[in-house]
């Protein structure tokens, strides 16, 4: 399940928990899209307690909203990344240097205190 948490005017909070299917992503990027619709040098706090590989279907949603998704990640300057999987810490810290201009720092699950204090920098 991925969910979309509005956290104020230019922040906003994601939580995927376990495997996704084809309608929770769909369901779930169509929220990411109208949260983030007004967000401008926005923060955002990404908690990823379980992580399993998503259906092939939910990789097709995602594929299909790349565009979107492109666009979005230009609205963000910082996001925080809290997971104990060490290989999603190095994806997402990676994936922060293909964006310019925005910053992706991972953090442990129980660094969330460290998250917080940093995304407001």
């Amino acid at each position: 399940m991925l969910k979309v948490i509005p956290n104020g005017e230019n922040r906003v909070d994601l939580e995927l928990d376990g495997k996704l299917e084809a309608d929770d992503m769909a369901q779930a990027l169509d929220a990411l899209i109208e949260a983030t619709s007004d967000v401008r040098h926005g923060r955002m706090l990404y908690r990823i307690p379980r992580l399993s590989l998503p259906s092939f279907g939910a990789l097709a949603v995602e594929i299909s909203r790349l565009p979107q998704l492109f666009g979005l990640i230009s609205k963000f300057d910082r996001v925080a990344v809290l997971t104990n999987k060490k290989w999603v810490q190095r994806a997402s810290e990676l994936e922060g240097a293909l964006f310019p201009g925005v910053e992706i720092k991972a953090f442990k699950l129980d660094e969330e205190a460290t998250a917080e204090a940093w995304l407001s920098q």
